[in-house]
């Protein structure tokens, strides 16, 4: 693709290029490494309790969603906008931390409620602490500072320490079922190394410091992150809450049998997101539509490609993945490449272009439309006993292609692609 001074000047470009290059090598590192590891957990730990792990990490993903309450979007647009004002960045840098030390104190009271009363929680509820060590590092990590700032090469490699120390103790530790317990244990491990890592860089290197803010600025960054926090519940709904929901209702084995080829898709998925992370911040502060829609286009396109070319191979990446030829994996990753042909466009019409705009409400209100058709539709399903992975993928599919038309209609209604 052709980038001229026109659409964006070379300083602009050199700095998302080098943060596009750094997120992608993250990204690939923070997907590749586990699906080493899945083949050799599989293996030796068995699908039934792979599958009991994969529950855990959906259910821990609630929990990451709270104490995240869209900060990721917020305090990163906040952050790039105020990237020269040092004081306000030491108050906005401790107000995040602050809410989220209380967030984390409220999640991890629901999970001891949860586990004390539900039954189908209460036989394995050493896992569910133990994946919860995952919760209270992913609060402390602040990608959203270093994304504002636009120096996403210190997450690259703080991510490629702790993933490979991830990966070298899963191979160590892991030799028998037994050992299933210590999956999450050094899966939070490896994510408190990282966040440590990061905050060291935030203090240390690049000077910052904490403030106690009074109350009314806590409050006031609280209410202006809440509207992305209702967004990012309601992704989680007609997303993560997938394989939670099947999990309530399914064995163990099915679990197992969905998350393999979910996990493939989320890789795919998550390979679009460096073009998320690099563009949000400088339309943020750019307004630069011109190199929106010369860039739009090509991703689509590329995302087709990519898609027909895994449709094709996918038997042969399920068995990379787990050293089998599930046929049902295989049949719920195919679903979910049509899904990544609507999923791609949408994100990036979403927040990277229309709440880069400010008009972050239409974005989220796709998301919120979106998650309560999904919800209604799997409640009926609940209650019908009609939950099963092929209705539950195609009720993904129908959900995303919602979001993704209510988005195209407010480009459209505001006459986005029509400015020059």
């Amino acid at each position: 693709m052709k980038i001229d001074a026109e659409i964006i000047n070379k300083e602009d470009f050199k700095t998302i290029l080098n943060n596009f290059f750094s997120l992608t090598f993250l990204k690939v590192l923070t997907y590749i490494l586990p699906l080493i590891t899945f083949p050799y957990l599989i293996s030796v730990l068995g699908l039934e309790k792979f599958g009991l792990i994969m529950f855990a990490q959906a259910t821990m993903y609630y929990f990451e969603i709270v104490v995240d309450f869209g900060f990721n979007l917020s305090a990163t647009r906040e952050v790039a906008l105020n990237a020269e004002k040092k004081n306000k960045l030491n108050e906005i840098i401790s107000a995040v931390f602050s809410i989220k030390f209380v967030l984390l104190i409220i999640s991890f009271l629901i999970l001891f409620i949860v586990l004390s009363v539900f039954d189908r929680f209460t036989d394995d509820y050493l896992i569910y602490y133990y994946s919860f060590l995952k919760v209270i590092a992913f609060a402390f990590f602040p990608v959203w500072f270093f994304q504002g700032i636009e120096k996403m090469k210190y997450v690259t490699w703080i991510n490629i320490v702790s993933k490979t120390i991830y990966t070298i103790l899963i191979f160590v530790f892991i030799q028998a079922e037994s050992d299933y317990l210590l999956v999450p244990l050094i899966n939070g491990f490896g994510f408190f190394i990282g966040s440590l890592l990061a905050l060291y860089y935030v203090f240390k290197h690049f000077k910052h410091v904490f403030v106690f803010n009074s109350f009314a600025i806590i409050k006031q960054h609280f209410i202006d992150s809440s509207m992305f926090f209702l967004s990012r519940v309601s992704v989680s709904l007609y997303t993560s809450s997938n394989t939670f929901v099947l999990g309530l209702v399914a064995s163990n084995l099915t679990v197992g049998y969905y998350a393999i080829a979910e996990k493939l898709y989320v890789v795919l998925r998550q390979l679009y997101q460096p073009i998320v992370q690099v563009i949000y911040p400088y339309i943020s502060k750019s307004k630069n539509v011109n190199f929106f829609k010369k860039l739009y286009p090509g991703v689509v396109f590329l995302n087709f490609i990519g898609v027909y070319i895994l449709w094709v191979f996918s038997p042969e990446l399920i068995y990379l993945v787990s050293k089998e030829h599930f046929l049902e994996s295989i049949k719920i990753f195919r679903i979910l490449l049509i899904v990544s042909c609507i999923v791609v466009p949408s994100i990036l019409i979403g927040y990277p272009f229309l709440a880069a705009l400010g008009f972050k409400n239409e974005a989220n209100y796709s998301t919120i439309i979106g998650s309560l058709f999904h919800v209604i539709i799997l409640t009926v399903l609940y209650f019908i006993n009609l939950i099963n992975m092929y209705n539950i993928v195609y009720l993904l599919l129908a959900t995303e292609s919602i979001v993704l038309l209510y988005r195209y209609y407010a480009v459209y209604k505001n006459k986005l692609f029509q400015i020059s």
